[in-house]
């Protein structure tokens, strides 16, 4: 995955005492996408907008808002997280990711 034309924002995102953390990039349409690394272990993410999560490496299991069920994300899939929720998300070990916000 490579991306043209974009602005880094230097500053980067840490979450979970560092086990999760991320990097803004900004695109001249005004769209914008964090690059990320987790850390094995689970975390629970809250959203405003609608996500797309991209697993660029690694293997993450998600449970959206109202499921009971796990499910997987393997290195190249991804998964859609609806606006004004949370989900939760079990990295069975290091994970790259790359989220769109929709």
């Amino acid at each position: 995955m490579n991306f043209d034309n974009v602005s880094v924002e230097i500053k980067g995102n840490s979450y979970f005492d560092g086990a999760v953390t991320s990097r803004t990039i900004n695109f001249a349409d005004g769209s914008r996408k964090t690059l990320g690394f987790m850390a094995a272990g689970e975390y629970t993410f809250g959203t405003e907008a609608a996500e797309l999560m991209e697993v660029t490496a690694g293997q993450l299991d998600y449970k959206l808002d109202g499921e009971t069920e796990w499910s997987t994300a393997n290195t190249g899939e991804s998964f859609n997280v609806p606006a004004n929720s949370k989900f939760q998300v079990n990295a069975k070990g290091m994970v790259d990711y790359c989220c769109s916000y929709l």
